[in-house]
């Protein structure tokens, strides 16, 4: 795809058109991240010149080389793929938005290396909601006992919940499985009332999870155009 400017804005105005259309059938706010998975830090900061502040790794040191040499830009770091415990630190002290954390362990890791001159880490719960065994995520009956552990760390911040279906064919299969993470959602704010994000849908189903209450959606192609080596 062509980085430049020009060419970022257009992209991003499409998918917010597209989520704008998609907004029509739902009262939410919905944010865009930028995944910039396996994209050059150039096509970063094109997008950025475009009016984009967030945007989604899902690899710890390749996130860690992008955000020095685009430092100047101010720009909002979410780690977007699975945390293992080894990288923790790192994550702790370098990204603004953890979206997959999945296991217990992890919550104690990350509040003990959050600097504490940085405001808390904003957390999501990553759930398994297909029940795939190659996927990463908790299960949904899980999900309760990591928001409260979350929610009892300072350095922490629970803001929600993220998943990312089993992909199919059938748009109503797709939608099922948002539909269920919306109630898993809507069940676990009647708990933590400063919820407010629920991270779900990408460049091909975005319009489906919006509908389904999505607040915010995760694209990579439909920005950048297909990931390098894909």
């Amino acid at each position: 795809m062509n980085f430049s400017e020009t060419a970022c804005a257009s992209a991003r105005a499409a998918v917010l058109a597209r989520i704008a259309a998609a907004r029509q059938a739902s009262a939410t706010d919905v944010r865009l991240l930028a995944v910039s998975k396996t994209q050059p830090a150039s096509a970063v900061r094109a997008l950025h010149a475009a009016g984009q502040r967030a945007f989604g790794e899902n690899y710890v040191q390749e996130a860690l080389a992008k955000q020095a040499e685009l430092a100047d830009l101010g720009l909002e770091w979410h780690l977007i793929g699975p945390l293992q415990s080894n990288k923790c630190r790192e994550v702790a002290e370098h990204f603004d938005w953890l979206q997959t954390l999945d296991r217990a362990k992890l919550v104690d890791l990350l509040a003990r290396h959050r600097p504490a001159a940085r405001a808390p880490l904003n957390v999501l719960v990553q759930v398994n909601i297909d029940d795939e065994a190659s996927k990463s995520g908790c299960t949904p009956g899980a999900v309760e006992g990591l928001a409260a552990a979350i929610a009892a760390q300072p350095a922490l911040r629970l803001r929600g919940l993220m998943a990312i279906p089993a992909p199919s064919p059938d748009a109503a299969v797709r939608r099922a499985a948002f539909a269920r993470m919306r109630a898993l959602y809507d069940a676990l704010r009647t708990k933590h009332r400063n919820l407010d994000t629920l991270s779900m849908g990408m460049s091909d189903d975005l319009d489906l999870a919006i509908a389904e209450g999505a607040t915010m959606v995760r694209v990579g192609t439909a920005l950048f155009g297909a990931r390098a080596g894909a």
